[in-house]
């Protein structure tokens, strides 16, 4: 008995190691000591410094930075939530491996896990996890550093494992797992990729009520949908610190409402719609699931018998030079802005996937079916406008999410569960060979003539010809005469990639056919062949996109932001707090908020205010100081431009960074940390506000929303030229300021206005304040000397902790006693019910 059992973990055990091996060797460069360069961890540094120095300074959390966009929460940034335990679950999933070796194993272990419920045969489960796990877009966004997109796509097949037990009848197997992967889940951060997880689930629950409906089995239906959100209630307690948060910050970032009236038509209650649209897919782009280059790819390696090598050379460049051009360029021509490669599902899922059309029946085959294709419709967004506009005004929580693409996420999870399905009903001697055959008749028919008729002749009637084109060479990228080579070149690609997934196809065919005809009577054989042929069509696309270029050296990756002269210059100025303008590309720089306190920033969700101020006077000012360097006597036109800044002098904007090899401009109109105001103006409401802003004096006047009037009605002095106020202590949560007035006085600080967490004290009492020019704080300073003090004090974390504390120590528990009941307590039932009674 002991050696059966024994002898059931050895394929898995197998598994196990073949997803180490093979995830190892596509990142052999990180056993050299190297390390992935990611953009968007790079980022991370930048934005996070702030934070992660103060943690290390003293042990707790800031859970605001002032080194982006004026202040911001920490939320979305780096906040440890030291109550969550689940993290150290997550890194079992890992493996102990390197990252981003790490993930690629989730990808592998998590999808099997999935074939493994579905019943599917350990070695075809392997297939289907090679299959998941070498999707293109699963690895392009490691090379971005979207690591929690990552870590939230790995660990969508466990939480389906568990909803489908659940339905299965193994409620505490499946509500244990349900709960558990879906902690981890939401753990990941990656709230866009969870939402779709939740559209794939709510599709296989109306696949399941109506088999279960049909059966006539609708009360176990609704006993596993009580397991399931006991499971989810679970999941969201554990997490409930990051999730509280996010919804609370949500509502006042650019994912949410805006408060503005202009362009009306375009605005949701989330993202405006061509903003969240940007990232369409084509409809015609969906073909790159079966043909990668179907739209150019990214960018490509043309070689030098490409014609843009040819008209290189031919207009003066040295061959050495025209080949080093060849090597990156961009060849893509699909509807997005532009892309850093294909999504490519494999043409072996692909066609096994229509081979499930034919061979699986039942509920499993019409959840897959109908998500993939609302997959498609999704990802289309701006392409399908209609079907994207029901979704923005009527589900709620989609119009928070911006690239719409990443819908097809979806369909990359769907494919490969399908072709395993129909792979595991070609090898099951229960199934006629009349309807194997049949199936792979058609299903080889449809998958070759798509790809002859769309690839291989609809390739003549594209003119593979795109607006960024025109934009190159009108801004003077690229001369017209390489364009028209580079456009030239691109049906290659297009035919290349038809012919490669054509090959792998009939390949695959063949072998399948050859085996159900019992030509090849060894299915060991044909599987490990097909095992091979999945690595090799998949690992090859992949390695276009993340290779070994993509690695450098452990200290290289480490200096992330070496210091410029610029940055130099500005750190020798002690002063407490004040902030600083890079001129370049502003608003997608994470550098200057490596060390410095920034008007700028690179994040996805900053306040919604500063979004709107930047789109308005502020980009008005940047245009200003941009002006005045482009003068001819610049530096005369810089000093005469100062005082008419006021957006950025109210921001208490020292610095201005031009060149990172200069030293930078200095600002002697900014207002610094606060001020007094002679006098301050009502009005209506957000639009008057910001209009009001375009024309005013911050030094003198306050703009305040007529619905803060309570707080200033019985304020009636001026400004008394002898008061002072000064900061004398400054954290990231935790400013100090000194005040010495000798009447109320009515004080704009320079700081960012959020009330769900920041409170004032007066000397030690909390005192109220308001919103002032759009998006800063003010408050009325009382006559006297006092001790004014800003604390960051949010009771979403604080409360949010304790809850989550609690929900971790019921999970341990739940977990633990359900995993001893369903492996040890319930055999002791059984063979203690066995056992014979006594007489």
């Amino acid at each position: 008995m002991k050696d059966s059992k024994i002898k059931s973990f050895v394929p898995h055990i197998i598994a196990i190691v073949l997803f180490v091996v093979i995830t190892m060797f596509y990142f052999s460069p990180l056993m050299e000591g190297k390390q992935l360069g990611q953009s968007d961890i790079q980022h991370f540094k930048g934005m996070s410094k702030e934070i992660s120095d103060f943690r290390a300074a003293t042990g707790k959390e800031a859970l605001w930075t002032n080194r982006m966009f004026g202040g911001m929460p920490a939320y979305q940034i780096s906040v440890v939530y030291s109550s969550n335990f689940i993290k150290y679950i997550d890194r079992v999933f890992h493996f102990g491996l390197p990252h981003p070796a790490g993930l690629v194993f989730l990808y592998f272990i998590g999808f099997y896990i999935l074939l493994l419920v579905l019943r599917i045969d350990p070695r075809l489960s392997i297939i289907g996890a090679c299959g998941f796990a070498f999707s293109s877009f699963f690895f392009i966004i490691l090379i971005a550093g979207h690591n929690t997109q990552a870590l939230a796509i790995g660990y969508m097949a466990p939480v389906i494992a568990g909803i489908i037990l659940c339905f299965r009848g193994k409620y505490i197997l499946g509500g244990l797992l349900t709960a558990l992967f879906l902690a981890l889940e939401i753990n990941a951060n990656h709230v866009q990729m969870t939402y779709y997880l939740m559209l794939a689930v709510i599709i296989l629950g109306i696949a399941e009520f109506i088999g279960k409906y049909r059966d006539k089995k609708i009360k176990e239906f609704f006993k596993a949908i009580i397991i399931m959100v006991a499971a989810l209630i679970l999941a969201l307690g554990v997490n409930i610190t990051n999730l509280w948060s996010t919804y609370e910050y949500g509502k006042y970032t650019t994912r949410g409402k805006s408060e503005l009236t202009s362009d009306i038509a375009n605005k949701t209650s989330g993202l405006d719609r061509d903003y969240a649209t940007d990232w369409s897919y084509g409809k015609w782009e969906t073909f790159t699931l079966l043909i990668p280059n179907y739209m150019g790819g990214g960018s490509e390696n043309l070689g030098t018998n490409s014609n843009t090598y040819k008209a290189l050379v031919e207009n003066g460049y040295p061959k050495a030079q025209a080949e080093k051009a060849v090597k990156e360029l961009p060849t893509y021509w699909g509807a997005q802005p532009f892309t850093s490669g294909p999504v490519y599902a494999g043409a072996i899922m692909c066609f096994l996937f229509i081979l499930g059309l034919f061979i699986v029946k039942g509920k499993y085959k019409w959840w897959l079916v109908s998500a993939t294709l609302l997959s498609f419709f999704l990802a289309w967004g701006r392409n399908m406008m209609w079907f994207t506009n029901i979704f923005f005004d009527y589900v709620p929580g989609y119009n928070k999410f911006r690239s719409v693409s990443f819908a097809l996420v979806i369909a990359e999870l769907c494919i490969p569960i399908l072709a395993m399905l129909a792979l595991g009903k070609l090898f099951d001697k229960n199934v006629l060979k009349e309807v194997k055959l049949k199936a792979l008749k058609h299903s080889s028919i449809i998958t070759i003539s798509l790809i002859v008729v769309f690839g291989l002749i609809g390739s003549m009637f594209f003119n593979y010809v795109v607006d960024k084109d025109t934009e190159y060479v009108s801004r003077g990228y690229f001369p017209d005469w390489f364009m028209k080579a580079l456009q030239s070149d691109r049906p290659g690609l297009m035919i290349a990639d038809s012919f490669r997934s054509l090959i792998f196809i009939l390949i695959t065919a063949i072998l399948l056919w050859l085996s159900t005809l019992d030509k090849i009577k060894n299915k060991t054989i044909v599987i490990i062949t097909i095992i091979a042929l999945v690595i090799i069509d998949m690992m090859v696309i992949d390695k276009r996109y993340l290779n070994s270029k993509n690695f450098d050296s452990k200290a290289k990756i480490a200096a992330a932001y070496p210091k410029t002269a610029a940055n130099e210059a500005i750190l020798t100025d002690q002063s407490l707090d004040y902030r600083v303008l890079n001129m370049n590309d502003p608003f997608n720089d994470a550098g200057t908020s490596y060390y410095h306190n920034s008007i700028g920033g690179y994040h996805g969700a900053k306040l919604k205010r500063y979004q709107e101020l930047i789109e308005g006077p502020l980009l008005g000012d940047i245009n200003k100081i941009k002006n005045a360097l482009s003068a001819k006597s610049p530096d005369s036109a810089i000093t005469a431009t100062m005082p008419t800044i006021s957006i950025l002098n109210m921001l208490n904007t020292k610095y201005f960074i031009y060149n990172p090899e200069a030293p930078p401009i200095k600002n002697p109109y900014k207002l610094g940390n606060v001020w007094f105001v002679d006098n301050y103006k009502l009005v209506a409401n957000a639009d008057s506000e910001l209009a009001s802003l375009k024309n005013f004096n911050p030094a003198i006047t306050a703009i305040i929303d007529k619905r803060f009037e309570s707080d200033v009605v019985n304020y009636k002095n001026k400004k008394d030229s002898a008061s002072s106020i000064t900061l004398s202590s400054y954290q990231p949560n935790d400013l100090v300021y000194e005040s010495k007035t000798y009447k109320d006085q009515l004080a704009v600080f320079s700081e960012i206005y959020y009330d769900k967490g920041w409170n004032v004290y007066v000397d030690g009492k909390i005192s109220t304040y308001f919103r002032a020019n759009y998006i800063l704080r003010s408050m009325v300073i009382p006559a006297g000397t006092h001790k004014i003090e800003w604390k960051f004090e949010p009771s979403v974390y604080y409360v949010g902790e304790k809850v989550s504390l609690a929900f971790n120590i019921l999970l341990i528990i739940v977990v633990a006693g359900g995993l001893f009941y369903e492996f040890i307590g319930k055999k002791k039932l059984n063979d203690s019910a066995k056992e014979p009674k006594a007489s």
